[in-house]
């Protein structure tokens, strides 16, 4: 099992950048996959980010491709989102996950442990 803990939200303007964390303890965390998902009032969670066991492989939703950057630190154990160009649709909280396997995924299901999310709030 992996213990996770988000940090990073905020309030920003628009255009602004914001870098989420997450730290992570357990003994499991180099060999599991990690994902941020995302989850905004009345929506269901949705997936944004994904990173493979030794950061080999990523993957990202369309709506984030080309602003968000996913990256993992095994040694630190620690997982980071890099969100650029925000826009008020990307206000959400966002959670940190792990998956018990190595591999990416972009299915909430196959995710097995959660932080407690974060909230981010893009200002027009």
């Amino acid at each position: 099992q992996v213990q996770l803990v988000e940090s990073g939200g905020g309030l920003v303007q628009a255009g602004g950048s914001l870098r989420l964390s997450c730290a992570a303890s357990g003994r499991t965390f180099s060999s599991s996959a990690m994902g941020w998902f995302r989850q905004a009032p009345g929506n269901r969670r949705e997936f944004v980010a994904t990173i493979s066991w030794n950061g080999g492989r990523t993957m990202y939703a369309d709506s984030v491709k080309g602003r968000f950057t996913i990256s993992r630190n095994n040694a630190k154990n620690t997982v980071t989102l890099q969100m650029n160009s925000l826009k008020p649709e990307d206000t959400a909280v966002y959670y940190c996950a792990a998956r018990r396997v190595p591999l990416i995924g972009i299915v909430t299901q196959t995710y097995d442990d959660w932080g407690q999310g974060t909230q981010v709030t893009v200002s027009s």
